[in-house]
């Protein structure tokens, strides 16, 4: 047999389908210290078995091609024209976060891996390059003898200059990408069909700068950075190959993980949503749009209350109801989003050619999204390709084509899906998809001739594709023939990459753009355009030949071909367009704005001229709506005050939020504060919110505010109006409501305005002196959690007063003791042996509960610890083996679990919701999780130390951050804002805000029960 022949450590390796700790490590280093070596003979790490717990689609098959030793966590993959994987390895991932982990010292490497006998499985591996700079690389782009590496904070060009698939050189590109090896950083780059490369990072990107490290400036005159002048988080970027004429194409997104570009230049993406709440999504990018990650003006996150938000927190994550926030194509739920392409190969079946495919490493799947127009947009569907039923270790992190049209998947394959943690370094896979019994072949490129090259250009293969523009490129006019024929007999796709080169033939580009711009398929008119644009042609006649056009797809992009426009038709042409809305099409809408925003008020003015601006009409209550002229403003006041449905009224408030304070905004706003509207209180409460505070020096303001807030006494927004203005009559009121039900939101947030009210904190003290003690109770519950150095004094008083009954000081203690400051506090007292003995227990039970590690340590120190009875706890994977009743896994969480984490909305949202989590972790990641929560924790959870002028320290997860305001989620849910001017400092903390210690609280059968039910908890529709 073969293994007989192999040295003892290479037979252990497949005795189990998953690596043992450790093993392979020693193989693993041999075959580091050698560029390549060959498995013609062992083709036992090649075994079917590795496929055994996938399910692929209906026509297809998945084989093995590559596996461990061969492949070590993959993190992305590129095909050559030669039908070699070229793959990303990330061994030495976050070692900090991963100290168990054996570091690679040599560094992490790219690979090349080659099937030489044609079955379909690598025999061959090549190292092309190693070392540190290219640590958990998330992108490789191999285009001819040059190869773009993306490893944060930096974007490598290598070039194999002799052929010997080596790196003979190494180029930086751009430099200057957010954090080193962060997952939301710089992704990969791929070869668009008319010769740009198209880019993204996530939203640690930050910002990118050029290869000398200068700020990159783009084609619209904007600094790159995520600095709201005008961009947000995660963007999609354009560049020439060598990183000239740089354009933002898109902004405000997440986790933007890879953007695909088909054939006409369209781009197609996904995004990950903040882990938990359901939302990622798939988007159809149109350009220069806002995506809705943040705020678009303010950057507030968006759990931050604003007007008119959604119901629904997956569709509240990306701001969906804000005017000029582009809506998404299609909403997956839970994931971890990684690479996409679009497929324009043959060997598929129909229903995925010409469409996206994506891996998605968290539901342990790969799909296609097949799309269809829809009005200026589309809509979409999702069909999986292959899916891990029964290997949840399954985590395809990337997709990619092959020259004879086979899908290839790279598996990172570990029992988490990153975020810092890597729980597996010794696995990796590379899977062929293609139909059943199709042998893998490479069809061979001839570039030598301009047939050649034409044939190569149609290669679903983007080395292949990339190799033959630039040959054809080169030919010029040489290339021009063979490139006509294809254009006037190929398919709508190759007909589409012919159009771009022939475009660029000096003198006689024009001619295929005017044949194009008369072309009976729209996507080549569309392409045309595109095409005309990027070469810097005047494209007036055409947009205006086009503003009548009946294929609402066409408009769309004469409408965002005018948002650079200088043309003084451009008004006109914008106009014609606002007028054929229909007034149900967001996309369209949507391209209206966009095509607006920089020229709001001369297009609005050109609309208006041409009879648009009727505010009876819903057509034109839309366009007013999102647009940003100052113009609207007084319409949109009078849309507001003929509306017959309250419910509708945030609706069009919230689009004041996007306008600048302005003398026409406030006149607007203070218009609405006096009228006969059956809703006229909801729209004077409304109107004050939005209203600026240099209004309040009206007497008109003054007197609606007060009778607002006389009308809206015990809701919401008589709390929000006292908060936000202050006004102390109303002080006996705001003690009420904090005493109905002090354990409610509204009671705190009753508190807290109390509390911020001029006497309000003499308020406050009367309460907790009250001969009442129901009174002293229950202001103790509402407004002790606040993180004020006047309430904290009140608590300590009330702590300390030994002719209070017990319950009533240990009440004090334990509201004291919340929080940063109070934590530090209490401390202190500890420290100074100023905590009387009957409440030294209630201080112990606070202390070594406490979130921070520096607390708990000091508070070991004079507290003896809680201990678990029993044994020690088994190893982890020891652990992953054992069966336990989900049921009393559900109780156990209700009692341990729920302050922090919401299972379908029962529980407080403070950690990432975990209503489907045993869809994206198996057991050993859910365990690894909770006894180990430092090692792993999630992007957007990390806990911050936040020091205030007045001496407090908060400690909570910043949930939001503008100019102005900071939003900290505590401990238990609550959400404490705080003005920008009175924070000192915001430091982010190294360790989980979760306790490590939980185990501590509940016994081995406890902890067995909990993580099967966390595991039990799917999403419910098995098509997804």
């Amino acid at each position: 047999m073969i293994m007989k022949n192999l040295p003892r450590s290479l037979q252990s390796v497949r005795q189990h389908r998953l690596f043992r700790p450790g093993a392979g490590l020693v193989l693993a280093s041999l075959l580091s210290a050698s560029l390549a070596f060959n498995l013609n003979k062992a083709k036992l790490f090649l075994a079917d078995s590795e496929t055994d717990g996938l399910e692929t689609a209906a026509g297809l098959e998945t084989k093995t091609f590559a596996t461990a030793p061969m492949t070590l966590n993959l993190t992305n993959m590129d095909i050559d024209v030669k039908g070699r994987v070229w793959v990303t390895e990330a061994i030495n991932y976050r070692l900090q976060h991963n100290p168990e982990n054996k570091a690679r010292p040599e560094g992490d490497r790219i690979l090349i891996l080659e099937d030489q006998d044609g079955d379909g499985k690598a025999d061959k591996q090549k190292v092309f390059y190693q070392g540190k700079d290219v640590d958990a690389a998330l992108g490789i782009a191999v285009m001819g003898n040059r190869v773009i590496v993306s490893a944060s904070p930096n974007v490598f060009v290598f070039t194999d200059t002799d052929g010997d698939d080596k790196a003979d050189k190494k180029d930086l590109l751009f430099t200057g990408i957010g954090g080193v090896q962060h997952d939301h950083g710089m992704h990969t780059f791929t070869f668009g069909p008319d010769g740009k490369l198209y880019f993204n990072f996530g939203n640690e990107g930050k910002q990118i700068k050029d290869k000398n490290g200068q700020p990159i400036v783009d084609q619209a005159g904007n600094v790159v950075a995520d600095n709201g002048k005008p961009y947000r988080q995660g963007m999609v970027f354009r560049c020439n190959p060598d990183g000239s004429e740089f354009e933002v194409l898109a902004h405000n997104f997440r986790n933007n993980y890879e953007v695909a570009v088909d054939s006409y230049g369209t781009l197609w993406q996904s995004d990950n949503d903040d882990d938990g709440n359901r939302g990622v999504r798939i988007n159809y990018v149109l350009p220069y749009g806002n995506y809705g990650y943040q705020d678009e003006k303010t950057g507030a996150g968006w759990s931050a209350y604003r007007t008119g938000l959604e119901t629904e927190i997956p569709l509240r994550h990306w701001h969906l109801n804000d005017p000029g926030t582009v809506p998404n194509l299609l909403q997956t739920g839970a994931g971890s989003p990684t690479g996409m392409l679009i497929y324009e190969g043959k060997l598929l079946p129909s229903q995925f050619q010409g469409q996206m495919i994506h891996s998605d490493a968290g539901p342990n799947v790969v799909r296609s999204y097949p799309v269809t127009p829809d009005g200026a947009g589309y809509k979409a569907e999702i069909v999986n390709i292959v899916k891990g039923v029964k290997d949840q270790w399954f985590r395809p992190s990337d997709v990619t084509v092959a020259p004879d049209g086979s899908l290839f998947i790279s598996d990172w394959y570990d029992p988490g899906v990153g975020g810092h943690q890597q729980g597996e370094t010794q696995k990796g896979r590379v899977f062929r998809v293609a139909p059943a019994n199709t042998p893998y072949t490479v069809p061979k490129m001839d570039l030598s001739s301009a047939n050649g090259a034409v044939k190569a250009l149609q290669s679903p293969n983007l080395d292949t594709r990339y190799q033959a523009y630039t040959a054809l490129q080169q030919m010029g006019r040489k290339g021009e023939k063979a490139l006509a024929k294809l254009w006037k007999t190929g398919e709508s796709r190759q007909r589409a990459r012919a159009l771009w080169l022939l475009s660029k033939i000096n003198g006689r580009g024009e001619k295929y753009l005017k044949q194009a711009y008369q072309d009976k398929d729209d996507n080549i008119r569309i392409t045309g355009l595109r095409a005309a644009q990027e070469l810097k042609l005047d494209i007036i006649p055409i947009l205006k030949a086009w503003a009548n056009d009946p294929n609402a797809q066409v408009r769309r992009e004469v409408a965002i071909a005018l948002r650079y426009s200088k043309s003084p038709e451009a008004p006109a042409i914008w106009a014609d367009l606002a007028r054929q809305y229909d007034g149900k099409d967001r996309w369209y809408l949507e391209a209206l704005g966009i095509s607006s925003d920089l020229q709001a008020d001369a297009f609005f003015t050109a609309w208006t001229s041409k009879g648009g601006g009727d505010i009876t009409k819903a057509t034109d209550q839309d366009i007013i709506w999102r647009s940003r002229s100052a113009q609207a403003l007084p319409k949109l006041a009078q849309i507001i005050q003929k509306t017959s449905n309250a419910a509708e009224l945030p609706h069009y408030f919230r689009a004041f939020d996007f306008h600048a304070n302005s003398p026409e905004k406030q006149q607007a706003l203070a218009s609405l504060l006096d009228g006969n509207s059956p809703a006229q209180n909801q729209i004077t409460t409304l109107a004050l919110q939005a209203s600026d505070q240099s209004a309040q020096k009206d007497a008109k303001f003054q007197a609606a505010l007060r009778r607002t807030i006389e009308a809206s006494r015990g809701t919401k927004q008589f709390v929000m109006l006292l908060e936000q203005y202050g006004l102390p009559e109303f002080n006996q009121d705001l003690q009420a409501l904090a005493l109905t039900n002090p354990e409610s939101e509204m009671a705190r947030d009753a508190a807290r305005a109390l509390v911020k009210a001029p006497g309000g904190i003499d308020a406050v003290a009367k309460a907790f002196n009250s001969k009442d003690p129901q009174v002293t109770q229950g202001m103790l519950t509402a407004v002790g959690n606040y993180e004020s150095n006047q309430v904290k004094d009140l608590l300590q008083a009330v702590m300390l007063d030994t002719k209070r009954p017990l319950e009533i000081r240990q009440l004090a203690l334990r509201k004291l003791g919340s929080g940063g400051s109070g934590e530090d506090r209490l401390v202190e007292l500890v420290k100074n042996k100023k905590i009387p003995t009957e409440l030294e227990e209630t201080a112990g039970t606070i202390l070594l509960r406490a979130w921070r590690p520096d607390i708990k340590e000091v508070a070991a120190i004079y507290f003896k610890k809680p201990s678990r009875e029993g044994k020690p706890l088994p190893p982890i994977a020891q652990l992953a083996t054992m069966s336990g009743d989900p049921v009393n896994g559900k109780a156990v969480f209700a009692q341990s679990c729920s302050v922090c984490h919401k299972v379908n909305n029962e529980g407080a949202w403070f950690g990432p919701e975990l209503s489907e989590i045993g869809g994206k972790l198996p057991k050993q990641a859910l365990y690894t999780a909770i006894l180990h929560p430092d090692a792993g924790i999630s992007f957007g959870y990390e806990g911050y130390t936040i020091k205030l002028k007045d001496g407090n320290q908060v400690v909570g997860i910043v949930s939001s951050q503008t100019e102005d305001k900071m939003d900290v989620r505590l401990p238990g849910g609550q959400v404490m804002s705080y003005a920008i001017k009175d924070v000192v400092s915001k430091k982010q903390m190294d360790k989980s805000l979760m306790p490590a210690n939980l185990q501590q609280g509940i016994s081995e059968k406890e902890l067995v029960n909990l993580v099967e039910y966390l595991s039990s908890l799917k999403k419910a529709t098995a098509k997804n």
